[in-house]
């Protein structure tokens, strides 16, 4: 066994010494609940006593552009969250609403980060608020840290209420990238948000088809999550997924599209090898090419709304942080 890095040492004890402070700070902070104001106040206190430089700077280098963060380690954050669901398991959903509503509201996200398990408990219990603030969040989203953290109380909040995977073929269309990575990742995440609700034949033919849509998309960022949709999807329906890749690898050999090559190579992973195999050499050669526009159905569909004068957001403009 190849033994653990000096990095990957020094942050192990970097977690095992700080653990017992960030499980108290967020008891200290769950008892604040009734004044959403102080809680704020508590968690991001206690967050920069957590914080490491060294952490900090890796986020920056796998997240470019990410908003303002600490460099708090994602276990730390997690002991938080424990202390912070131990202090507040008789509090309302209301209350937790409040309280994650005020957290969504600051610009350091680590907030917004505990402010996901808040959502995560309330949104089965109030839906239609909770799905708004998550709604809210993947406008203001700028890093893929962000997106696939909310990816888990959207998948949550669509099982609870399969109306609302009409929401997300919605979002196909967006011009903001990280409302259409927000597609792929809980599409992705919707299998281990429950492995038995979140793994029937309908999760596999509502998530397909909207990864038909989004497919040939030119973002990276949407890319990445499509694939990893695809692969989660597999383990529902490996024939429908087999399927599904067969037809978009004959498209993109067909169209010569890189964009959609990518995204079936990098679905293959939990495929049958056979398969794999056969699937990968159908696209083997079809790259992307600089600057190449989108190929999905959403973007044609968004380019004709334009053509028939629909206003359209300007596409890349984040949305700022409300007051």
């Amino acid at each position: 066994m190849t033994a653990p890095s000096a990095t990957t040492e020094r942050g192990r004890a970097i977690v095992a010494a700080r653990r017992a402070d960030a499980l108290a700070l967020g008891r200290r902070a769950g008892e604040l609940v009734q004044d959403p104001g102080a809680v704020a106040a508590e968690l991001r206190a206690g967050l920069e006593r957590l914080a490491d430089e060294e952490y900090l700077e890796g986020q920056r280098r796998v997240a470019p552009g990410i908003a303002p963060i600490l460099g708090v380690r994602q276990p730390l954050l997690t002991a938080v969250t424990a202390g912070l669901r131990g202090a507040t398991r008789r509090d309302s959903t209301a209350t937790l609403l409040e309280v994650a509503d005020r957290l969504l509201r600051q610009d350091l996200l680590e907030l917004h980060w505990l402010a996901f398990p808040l959502l995560d408990r309330a949104i089965t219990q109030d839906p239609e608020r909770a799905w708004q603030l998550v709604r809210s969040e993947a406008r203001r989203a700028r890093d893929w840290i962000t997106v696939d953290s909310l990816a888990h109380v959207a998948g949550r909040g669509i099982l609870a209420e399969p109306y609302r995977w009409a929401e997300l073929e919605q979002l196909v269309y967006s011009p903001w990238r990280w409302e259409r990575r927000l597609v792929g990742s809980t599409i992705a995440t919707i299998p281990y948000v429950d492995r038995t609700a979140g793994r029937t034949a309908e999760v596999a033919r509502r998530g397909l088809a909207i990864v038909g849509d989004l497919i040939g998309d030119a973002e990276p960022d949407v890319q990445k999550a499509l694939s990893w949709a695809l692969r989660s999807l597999t383990l529902v329906d490996a024939r429908e997924a087999s399927a599904f890749l067969r037809d978009e690898a004959a498209t993109a050999v067909r169209t010569n599209d890189g964009h959609r090559a990518w995204v079936v190579r990098d679905a293959l992973e939990k495929l049958p090898i056979e398969t794999a195999d056969g699937i990968r050499a159908a696209v083997a050669g079809i790259r992307k090419r600089p600057g190449a526009p989108s190929t999905s159905r959403a973007a044609d569909a968004a380019a004709a709304f334009v053509g028939l004068g629909v206003a359209v957001p300007p596409a890349e403009r984040p949305i700022a942080p409300r007051p």
